[in-house]
């Protein structure tokens, strides 16, 4: 039997980073004000450590949803893999072509392409769907205040948040 509402432990799970880095400021905050000295400097370290824990903190917080969608999302070794009730699918990380955020449907889904292989739609409220946060954010010149602040609007089409840069033909290259 809990004493604290499910509302509130989901809250407190999606703003879990966010908590952990404040109390890493303040234990470096208390410890600039305590003794001093070596501590300071160490004290300083923390708070520095916590502000930037706080930023990726609140970023993740932002990407993660209520959860309790279709299916379960699975990140393995650059393998997303994603197992619904009607379909699913895999797509590896390397072989990414587009990243697009489709929010015409009920549950707003990620639609991820890759050459050769069929497009991989993941509700974004899928159970471990806030894994993808890790992938996304690793692709290279991927945007993620504007992925997060598309994720937060609306849309009435489908938005592509990432798309792959197009390969220099052989005969255009300098070297």
């Amino acid at each position: 039997m809990s004493f604290v509402r499910p509302e509130v432990l989901a809250s407190l799970r999606r703003w879990r980073e966010v908590l952990y880095a404040t109390a890493l400021a303040l234990l470096g905050l208390w410890w600039i004000a305590g003794p001093g000295g070596l501590l300071a400097w160490v004290g300083a370290a923390l708070v520095v450590a916590g502000a930037a824990l706080a930023v990726v903190g609140v970023q993740r917080a932002r990407f993660r949803g209520e959860g309790g969608g279709l299916g379960v999302v699975q990140v393995d070794e650059g393998q997303i893999t994603y197992f619904g009730p009607l379909g699913g699918g895999s797509a590896a990380v390397t072989e990414l072509s587009r990243l697009t955020l489709d929010q015409t449907g009920h549950p707003d889904h990620w639609v991820l392409e890759q050459r050769g292989a069929p497009t991989l739609s993941i509700p974004v409220n899928a159970e471990g769907a806030d894994a993808l946060f890790d992938v996304f954010a690793g692709l290279p010149g991927l945007r993620t205040e504007r992925m997060l602040a598309q994720l937060q609007g609306r849309s009435a089409h489908p938005v592509v948040i990432w798309r792959r840069a197009a390969p220099v033909p052989e005969h255009q290259r300098l070297h």
